[in-house]
């Protein structure tokens, strides 16, 4: 059940607390157990503020830059222009999850107490989360190192006052009039909060906990639009078997595979082929069908391994430097995002996957030589319809899209700051091409299950006659409530996004769960 309140803690943020905050606008409280440790972080910094000696963040220049000691009566204005000047991205502007999620991952880090920000910018933090206040970023200007530098500028820029932002009506309006009609007061940074409020892997890290939190739902409806395949392509479920996946006993196969075996039990059409008149003659099913556990339990293995990364991050308190818990404020490389970045990349891998050996099931479907005994491209009347000929078209373009989606961007650098900063994560870009991943997949499932649904229908009549699993007959019910049977040929992009409308909201999911057993690992 989502949360509709998040108390920030010393203590690691759960995921799920993230995805309530950056996706469903749950509100953020500060425990005072964070106040108190956020003003004694502020305290080690006072002490410095007025110390001749150079100190990174607070009495220096930043990155190149640092060798240049600042006077005291400028410090402020050091803050200040460092985040004028780094909230420089450009392009599309970034989905409002992410930018909240980025938000409560840098609010999170300052509630740690080892940032020596003031408690009243953090305050100020959840004040805008609360408000619905969202700044206005682009997605260009995070190198994935050094924090994600552009993205975190244009959040503190709005809780100086500055910028644009969208009010939680979605307008986009001047950042001072927004904060002026939520009854707030822009915020005045002191000694190195500028430079706090920008030094962590918060944006690829919320893209990462959402992208994760979408695949775990998307896995398991992988599961269930493979084994609709199975049974509406005539195949066998004795590959499913737990004993023949415990000779190869990986978490995520045997997860999948007993998925599968949940969905297609007290199916008439896999009984039929067993043991009917018409009994299964083929000696072995098609990989797409046959290795669905093996290829779907691997993206489970890759998702259980970045969920463990995340799990790391969301227990760090990232920022340069930092106030160490004796009281030393150090300087260090916590920032930089390979951890996330290979992470975010890994599952886009794993995406493209997923999303290729749905297309091959689908294709089957509309092959008259593989899908044993359904019409061409499950035409009405083929000649005259093309039935889901296109749809699998649209498929084949998105996987095609996945698959370039899915070169590595942790791999690439590019040196900035005159050097200073020589080699950088990638991992913001990172994690905006794994959304657009997560978006193909979705629309690539999305047509298995309506294709799927339409290849049972002609089998055996439509749900009412169903002699699907009791599981898939729930599903084609839930498909048809969006989209009608077999017919000739009719306007079929409206189908596919209600049929994506299905698989992103997990309805289709808690179908299949309503008619199960037990829910679907």
């Amino acid at each position: 059940m989502t949360p509709t309140a998040v108390q920030l803690r010393p203590e690691p943020l759960s995921p799920a607390d993230v995805v309530a905050v950056a996706r469903h606008g749950a509100r953020v409280e500060i425990s005072g157990e964070s106040l108190e440790a956020m003003a004694a972080s502020r305290a080690v910094i006072d002490a410095l503020a007025t110390d001749e000696r150079p100190h990174y963040g607070v009495s220096t220049g930043f990155g190149a830059l640092a060798t240049k000691q600042i006077p005291v009566e400028l410090r402020a204005q050091l803050q200040r222009s460092l985040i004028r000047s780094h909230a420089a991205s450009s392009g599309a502007e970034v989905d409002r999850e992410v930018v909240r999620g980025l938000m409560l991952n840098r609010l999170h880090t300052m509630a740690t107490g080892r940032t020596g920000v003031r408690p009243g910018v953090a305050r100020a933090y959840a004040s805008l989360l609360n408000a619905g206040i969202t700044p206005v970023v682009g997605e260009y200007g995070s190198l994935g190192c050094s924090g994600d530098l552009a993205p975190l500028s244009h959040c503190a820029l709005a809780a100086l006052g500055e910028g644009r932002v969208r009010d939680a009506r979605g307008a986009l309006v001047d950042a001072a009039d927004a904060l002026a009609e939520a009854g707030l007061e822009p915020v005045v940074l002191a000694e190195k909060e500028g430079l706090a409020l920008i030094n962590g892997t918060d944006g690829m890290l919320g893209m990462l906990l959402l992208a994760a939190a979408d695949l775990r739902r998307l896995v398991s409806t992988a599961d269930l639009a493979a084994a609709m395949s199975v049974e509406g392509l005539l195949g066998t479920d004795a590959v499913f078997a737990a004993d023949l996946h415990a000779l190869r006993p990986h978490p995520g196969q045997l997860a999948s595979a007993a998925n599968m075996r949940a969905v297609l039990a007290g199916s008439t059409l896999v009984e039929m082929q067993k043991n009917g008149d018409h009994a299964f003659t083929r000696v072995q099913d098609a990989y797409s069908l046959r290795c669905a556990p093996q290829v779907h339990g691997a993206v489970r293995a890759t998702l259980d391994h970045a969920e463990s990364v995340a799990a790391l991050e969301l227990a760090s308190a990232i920022d340069n430097p930092v106030v160490t818990a004796d009281g030393r404020v150090e300087s260090n490389g916590n920032f930089h995002g390979a951890p996330v970045g290979y992470v975010l990349d890994f599952l886009a891998i794993a995406v493209a996957d997923l999303a290729s050996i749905s297309e091959r099931r689908t294709d089957r479907f509309l092959d008259k030589a593989r899908s044993h005994g359904l019409n061409a491209f499950l035409a009405d009347d083929p000649g005259v319809d093309s039935g889901h000929m296109i749809a699998q078209y649209t498929q084949a373009g998105i996987v095609s899209e996945l698959k370039r989606l899915a070169v590595p961007a942790s791999v690439d650098s590019i040196p900035s700051s005159a050097m200073q900063e020589d080699h950088v994560s990638m991992g913001w870009a990172a994690g905006l091409k794994l959304r657009r991943s997560i978006d193909g997949l979705e629309r690539v499932l999305a047509i298995e299950l309506l294709t799927g649904a339409r290849a049972l229908d002609m089998r055996d009549g439509g749900v009412a006659s169903s002699k699907s699993s009791p599981v898939l007959t729930a599903v084609r019910r839930a498909v048809r409530t969006v989209a009608d049977g077999p017919g000739t040929d009719r306007y079929l992009a409206p189908e596919i996004e209600a049929a994506l409308g299905l698989v992103r909201s997990g309805e289709v999911l808690a179908a299949a769960n309503a008619a199960a057993a037990s829910p679907l690992l």
